[in-house]
């Protein structure tokens, strides 16, 4: 009896780790600072692995702005990005590690290689290189909230419990004008990613490159924005992101695909 129920532990704690993979989480953190850089976002590193953390599918934000509620209340439900680097004569050695909250590797990259000479240009090859192998993993979030599916290791009470699956209420101001206006409206172009600041956020595109400033305001869903050319405001309509703005007395209404 006792052998069974040794065997049958071990199996539960063996299933939980298992089930413990990328795939169970939704958002990471992306420290403003990796340990092996003398500056915060020195070569634009830890912008660039927000940047490829989104464009693998991920909710990613810097983990000292303000988060989204689902996270700001227990960080255990996000994975905490790391990079390590490898000291190399020739060439730049980069590590990607994805960590549970309690410091578990839940992925390890392969080593992303550069032997370029220059720091900026090698560094981004190198952690580019390093995210490809989350290529190899197929990444898609399945809905697991993992600061529960980490009890099942440790509570035999678990096994026949349900997995809840967190849904987390999204509301939206929509801000109709009042007044009908003709608007000319052009269609949207690539994804924007959303970097938050210190007031609101910085739209960028795949480059990476600055595309959009966003000032928060009182209204949910509604910023002051500005491209460096025009100022306006960008809002949610019917589900849908728009830049509005004025250009030789005439409203023009720019469709954004946005990834906050």
């Amino acid at each position: 009896m006792k052998r069974y129920i040794l065997l049958l532990l071990l199996f539960i704690s063996f299933s939980g780790y298992a089930q413990h993979t990328i795939n169970n989480y939704k958002y990471v953190l992306v420290p403003e600072k990796f340990s092996f850089l003398k500056e915060q976002d020195q070569y634009r590193l830890n912008t660039l692995a927000k940047f490829l953390l989104a464009e693998k599918g991920f909710d990613a934000y810097f983990d000292n702005f303000d988060l989204p509620t689902a996270i700001a209340n227990n960080k255990c439900d996000a994975l905490h990005a790391e990079v390590l680097e490898k000291k190399g004569m020739f060439t730049t050695n980069l590590t990607l590690l994805l960590k549970d909250c309690k410091g578990n590797i839940v992925f390890k990259s392969k080593e992303g290689k550069s032997r370029e000479k220059e720091y900026k240009t090698s560094y981004n090859l190198a952690l580019r290189d390093a995210f490809t192998s989350l290529d190899e993993v197929k990444y898609a979030y399945n809905g697991t909230v993992n600061s529960q599916d980490q009890q099942v290791a440790t509570t035999i009470t678990a096994v026949n419990a349900p997995v809840a699956t967190a849904t987390v209420p999204v509301s939206a101001v929509v801000v109709t004008p009042a007044k009908t206006v003709a608007v000319e409206t052009n269609q949207a172009a690539g994804t924007l990613y959303a970097q938050p600041t210190a007031n609101g956020y910085q739209l960028i595109d795949t480059t990476p490159k600055k595309v959009l400033t966003l000032l928060k305001t009182s209204v949910q869903d509604y910023f002051i924005a500005d491209n460096g050319t025009a100022n306006g405001i960008v809002l949610k309509k019917n589900g849908e992101w728009f830049f509005e703005y004025y250009k030789d007395d005439k409203l023009m209404a720019e469709k954004l695909l946005i990834k906050f």
